[in-house]
Parts: C-alpha cells; sequence; structure tokens
C-alpha cells in the first residue's frame, strides 16, 4: 500500500510541474508579444480586434483595445502617442480632426462602410412626413454633409451647385418640406428618435442597437458612395509604416474578419471595404 501511495504522489508531482510548467509557457509567451494599442468607442470594432488578434498573434504581436466614449478622445489619444492606432472613423471626419487639431492622422486601411440613413418612430414613407417638421443630423461637418447629400439626392432638399459631401445646413437653397434641422452630436442621435415631433433621425448601425432597429427598418438608405465613408484604420504620419502597424493593416483586413462582416447579423448593417 505505502508503495502505491508513493508511486501515486510521484505520479501527481510530475503531473503538477508539467502543468506548472506548461502555465509557464504560455505566460512567457504572452509576455514576448508585443502589443499595439488599438482606441474605439464601438462594440463592432471590439469583436472585429478579438478576430484581428488571432491573425497579429502569428506575427508576434498582441492587439489591445483602449476602449473610449466620444467622437473625439480616440483621435486625440492617437494623435498624443498614447496608442498605436484607431478604428472608429472615416476619412473625412480624420481630416476635420487633422485642421481642427494640426493633427497629422492618416488612413492605413479601409476595413468596413456602415448602411446609414434616416429612421422615423411615427411614419412609414416620406410622402407620409407633413411639412414643417424636425429633421435630426449630426452636429459635425462631415457627418452632416454625408446626412443632407442623402436628402438631396432624394430631393427632399437641394444643396446649392458644386456642394456634396461637404455641404451644411447653411448650403440648403431649396426646402420644400421646410423640414426644421436639429444638428446633434452623433453619439446623441439615437435618444433623438424618441422625441415627439421628431419627424426623421440620421443614425449609424452602431448607434441604432440602443434603440433596437437595423438599416432595414430606414426610411431613406444611403447609396453606395465607393468607400467614401469607410470606417478605416487609422494611425500617424510617423507610425504608418512601422511593423506593427503593418501587422495591424493585414489583421484587420483578413478573411477571418470578412467572414465576421459579411455574416448574417452583420452583413445587414456592414460591408467590407477591403
Amino acid at each position: 500500500m505505502k508503495k502505491i501511495l508513493l508511486l501515486l504522489s510521484s505520479l501527481a508531482m510530475l503531473l503538477g510541474g508539467c502543468a506548472s510548467k506548461n502555465t509557464s509557457e504560455e505566460q512567457s509567451k504572452e509576455q514576448d508579444l508585443k502589443v499595439i494599442k488599438v482606441a474605439s468607442q464601438m462594440e463592432s470594432v471590439a469583436d472585429i480586434l478579438e478576430i484581428a488578434n488571432k491573425e497579429a498573434e502569428k506575427e508576434g504581436y498582441t492587439i489591445e483595445m483602449v476602449r473610449v466614449n466620444d467622437n473625439v478622445q480616440y483621435n486625440k489619444l492617437l494623435n498624443d502617442k498614447e496608442v498605436d492606432a484607431n478604428l472608429a472613423q472615416h476619412e473625412p471626419f480624420m481630416q476635420d480632426f487633422n485642421e481642427a487639431y494640426k493633427g497629422n492622422l492618416v488612413i492605413a486601411q479601409p476595413v468596413y462602410d456602415a448602411k446609414v440613413g434616416y429612421y422615423s418612430k411615427e411614419y412609414k414613407t416620406i410622402e407620409d412626413i407633413p411639412n414643417d417638421k424636425k429633421v435630426a443630423i449630426p452636429n459635425d461637418a462631415s457627418n452632416q454633409g454625408r446626412a443632407l447629400a442623402i436628402l438631396d439626392e432624394k430631393g427632399l432638399i437641394k444643396l446649392k451647385d458644386g456642394v456634396s459631401f461637404e455641404g451644411t445646413v447653411k448650403d440648403i437653397v431649396e426646402n420644400p418640406k421646410n423640414f426644421e434641422f436639429k444638428e446633434i452630436d452623433l453619439v446623441n442621435l439615437a435618444s433623438a428618435y424618441d422625441e415627439a415631433d421628431m419627424a426623421l433621425v440620421y443614425n449609424y448601425p452602431t448607434y441604432l442597437k440602443k434603440i433596437n432597429l437595423t438599416p432595414e427598418d430606414a426610411i431613406l438608405l444611403e447609396e453606395p458612395n465607393d468607400n467614401h465613408f469607410a470606417i478605416s484604420l487609422v494611425a500617424r504620419e510617423d507610425n504608418v509604416d512601422s511593423e506593427a502597424i503593418q501587422v495591424l493593416k493585414k489583421a484587420v483586413a483578413s478573411d477571418g474578419v470578412r467572414d465576421y462582416l459579411e455574416n448574417e447579423e452583420n452583413s445587414v448593417s456592414l460591408i467590407p471595404s477591403f
């Protein structure tokens, strides 16, 4: 009996030692991975980065998402070199930041196009909407221009000749329904959907989840625009050619990310841009 107990004890120590060794090796491997910090405020990006991380690890890197709460912080963190990249915006929005904050941000890799449009709680078609109603649009220049371009394209307003995605409410020359435009921060537009007398609300799929809507519920959807507003991986001029960003570019444009964007749930809202 003593021999059996001694044998079992030795075996347990051996197995424990192996387990400890394996755990130690795994921890060491994780510590050896170089970290790439990517800022964003969007849940969809968290999923994309989780998939991309599997690709990055093959190259000796791990992706760490830095979560923020607004549409300015992720650019400030990147511009101040507190993160390596961000994945949260399209190029026109990035350019507006560069001009406002003397930034040196650049597009590294377009990732996906979001299906944007207008939503109405009370009305089912544009024809149902009476005159003199409120329309909620973004208050930042690039997204406001995008929102107004949809209305212009559908003939609901007319912008000045030569104005495309750069228009503002000041560029409206015809407003036959006499819409009253309410300019609201992009992250707060979803809440406008429940406001009384709000006929139309412009919005992105990311924020629509708050009110349980998808682009299939839109009264108006944007026509394809050749990735002009593709949500993109953004880096800085000084690091965009670095090994880390090259690994990150490859990872966010991988087959795994494409499969995620094209699956049944996400394809309603998102379109790959690579």
